[in-house]
């Protein structure tokens, strides 16, 4: 499937941003990555924008870009920077440079399949798992779960970024906020009582990354094929990356 991307970037190369991208059949535009030229840029599926040098100007433009518009929303980030990456940039995606084509391919089809596929009330399906921001309630196979304010927000944040990991610090950010003076400890504490009530069948949705932090593990029967395809895409083109 070809799709229509446009790349915000100061290079006249998308080459020299995604190597990757020139053994796709998809079609790329660049533009410089300005509010007015990515504003004016007419009809495309997705957005890639350059964050590998200016990160902060990245981010006020991703921001920018998922306010004012339904495309999705991928940053291109050094390695070095994913960091500074939170859920305040507002990207539906992030690429390393060196990302493969089929891991790029994958990750692109997956993106525009669930552009639209949202819940019109605002509610997030995942399996069993249903959580409803509105009501501040979530429900697994039909049985309420009695969250805290806090586990809830844990829960739901995960969820929307499901399989992505987050350290104790980012998490603190994301969900407690930068006015929150407690330790990370904190965070331990609630997905122990978050996995508690979830109950054993259901306790492992919140996966333990060693030494790193915590991600959402979506249910084998909530995993689509095109999402099993990325487990394995990363490691099926390293070597079909041009090099520069």
């Amino acid at each position: 499937m070809s799709s229509e991307l446009l790349l915000l970037t100061s290079e006249s190369d998308c080459e020299a941003v995604l190597p990757a991208l020139a053994l796709l059949p998809h079609r790329v535009r660049t533009v410089p990555a300005d509010p007015g030229a990515a504003l004016s840029a007419g009809a495309h599926d997705v957005v890639l924008v350059d964050a590998r040098t200016d990160l902060a100007g990245a981010r006020d433009l991703c921001r920018l870009l998922s306010s004012s518009g339904d495309v999705p929303v991928v940053a291109l980030v050094n390695e070095g920077g994913l960091v500074t990456v939170s859920a305040e940039w507002g990207v539906d995606e992030i690429l390393l440079p060196t990302t493969g084509p089929a891991e790029i391919d994958a990750r692109l089809r997956l993106l525009l399949s669930r552009r639209g596929s949202t819940s019109g009330d605002g509610s997030l399906s995942i399996g069993d798992l249903v959580i409803e921001e509105a009501t501040y309630t979530a429900r697994l196979k039909g049985r309420a779960l009695e969250l805290t304010y806090k586990e809830f927000e844990l829960l739901k944040f995960l969820a929307q970024h499901a399989g992505r990991v987050f350290t104790r610090a980012q998490l603190l950010q994301e969900v407690w906020g930068y006015d929150f003076f407690g330790g990370t400890r904190t965070v331990d504490v609630h997905v122990r009582r978050l996995r508690a009530k979830l109950g054993p069948e259901h306790d492992s949705m919140i996966g333990t990354v060693r030494n790193v932090g915590y991600k959402f593990v979506r249910p084998k029967s909530a995993v689509s094929p095109l999402e099993a395809e990325l487990e394995t895409a990363d490691q099926t083109d390293r070597e079909a990356v041009p090099t520069r």
